[in-house]
């Protein structure tokens, strides 16, 4: 997890993979009224979501449960809790207008959210965050509002000094014969030395399609070598999401939260993540 605050600014980020949202709504400022970015994949294209909440935390559990597709939460708030929830709402839309013009990430945003009547001295103070918040996104490889710019996939995950939080788990593919495990460690989801994976990508192969690209790229790197009819991992290797995880083993686009189980169970991943939500 990444926090990120600036020197004369009011607001307070919290930036957490899913893998540690356990973790991350723990924290103090999950209870607060603000305002949280999904970020993840859905058809091997980027996705985002941008919402609102008086507590950010309860908005975020029901998206843990029904929205399989993101990998990234951003929770945006102040550092004092004392935006109310004519401001997130002021800040939402005006993000949602933001992520429209930049163009560079599809929003599951349906609508754009009216802006909410604020009086003139309000809208000058939340535009004056908004635009600190902009310029400090980027700086926590949050580039949503690059405008020119495409996302970079291939950022290293966000890492902390937080105690080992690892679970093994384990995906199969009977009818490939083809079999994975990973562990969770350190909120990284890491695909273990020896896992088997189709030996090649048989989703959509068009330019566009990033797991294809991926998929070859760890060929070409020495990473997934040939083993039979199949492809096998030389090494560990660490991916952004289960999902992302899922899709080279597989070959193909997968809802890495339902394939992958608990090692020796039939315990999928979401529903141990669900568990551990429910404990906080």
């Amino acid at each position: 997890m990444l926090t990120a605050e600036v020197f004369g600014w009011t607001g307070h980020i919290l930036v957490a993979p899913r893998t540690r949202l356990h973790e991350a709504l723990k924290r103090r400022e999950s209870s607060y009224t603000g305002v949280y970015i999904l970020l993840g994949e859905l058809n091997e294209e980027p996705l985002a979501y941008i919402g609102e909440g008086e507590s950010i935390a309860a908005r975020i559990k029901s998206h843990d449960a029904n929205k399989d597709w993101w990998t990234r939460v951003i929770l945006i708030t102040s550092a004092a809790n004392n935006l109310h929830k004519a401001h997130v709402q002021y800040i939402e839309s005006r993000l949602v207008q933001e992520g429209i013009t930049a163009a560079n990430t599809s929003l599951e945003n349906s609508t754009n959210p009216s802006l909410p009547s604020l009086s003139e001295a309000s809208k000058a103070n939340m535009e004056t965050f908004i635009e600190q918040l902009l310029m400090v996104l980027p700086a926590v490889k949050v580039d949503l509002f690059n405008r020119n710019t495409k996302p970079d996939r291939h950022a290293e995950l966000l890492k902390s000094q937080q105690s080992i939080d690892s679970q093994v788990f384990e995906l199969t593919l009977k009818s490939e014969g083809i079999i994975a495990t990973a562990i969770l460690e350190n909120g990284e989801f890491i695909v273990q030395k020896g896992s088997l994976a189709r030996a090649k990508y048989i989703g959509g192969r068009s330019e566009k399609s990033y797991y294809w690209k991926h998929h070859e790229k760890l060929v070409e790197q020495g990473i997934l070598v040939d083993k039979g009819k199949h492809k096998e991992f030389t090494q560990s290797y660490i991916f952004s999401s289960t999902s992302a995880a899922g899709a080279i083993c597989t070959g193909r686009s997968t809802a890495g939260p339902i394939a992958w189980k608990i090692k020796g169970t039939k315990k999928t991943y979401k529903t141990w993540e669900a568990e551990k939500l429910d404990k906080n």
